[in-house]
């Protein structure tokens, strides 16, 4: 079965479409996981505890990225992997394409170390299909106003240079780019005829 990534910056609703990708993947009675990322082991939280922290706002932009590959690792050993091998539908809200985006742009350590040790961390598993959300600047001032986490809270610069990192990688075949502006059904219709002109069930 297929491993499926949500891609964008923060607030562009990437939760909203898993959510309903879930109740469409249930109503069609497939075996799925989903896992977020940070996270989604027991070790790979502790380390999201400590990357999302406010009182962390000293921690140094190649100790984050190592961080992240590090939670990355972890999942795609113990859980990601296992669930594909047994014909699981694997979605995860965030991979490879976040760090790129956020530290290899953002953080401006550059792609290309930024891949490299992605591709170790994970034994070069890419996703068969990347949904990318768009979302600009006034949409995304109007989502954060409430935002609590370290990496919320960075300025829109930041963002303008993730959004870079996205671009660019939104070149490959396996990124599907949708305006985050739309209405959450519209979204959805988009996701579920790539999902269906992909994968048979």
């Amino acid at each position: 079965m297929p491993l499926v990534t949500f891609e964008g910056i923060d607030g562009c609703g990437k939760s909203t479409q898993i959510e309903m990708l879930k109740s469409y993947l249930e109503k069609k009675g497939i075996k799925f996981s989903i896992f977020r990322e940070p996270g989604g082991t027991h070790i790979g939280e502790q380390i999201r505890q400590i990357l999302l922290d406010k009182n962390n706002s000293d921690m140094s932009a190649k100790t984050e990225f190592l961080l992240y590959a590090a939670s990355r690792a972890q999942l795609i050993e113990k859980a990601v992997r296992p669930k594909l091998n047994t014909g699981e539908f694997v979605i995860l809200d965030r991979y490879i394409d976040s760090s790129v985006a956020y530290q290899g742009f953002g953080r401006e350590l550059g792609k290309r170390i930024v891949i490299l040790i992605n591709e170790f961390a994970t034994d070069l598993l890419y996703p068969d299909l990347t949904f990318y959300l768009e979302i600009d600047e006034k949409t995304f001032k109007e989502r954060m106003r409430s935002s609590g986490d370290r990496m919320e809270s960075e300025g829109w610069k930041f963002m303008e240079r993730v959004i870079k990192g996205y671009e660019f990688l939104s070149k490959s075949k396996r990124f599907v780019t949708i305006d985050s502006r739309l209405k959450p059904d519209q979204i959805f219709k988009y996701i579920i005829k790539e999902i269906e002109s992909h994968f048979s069930f």
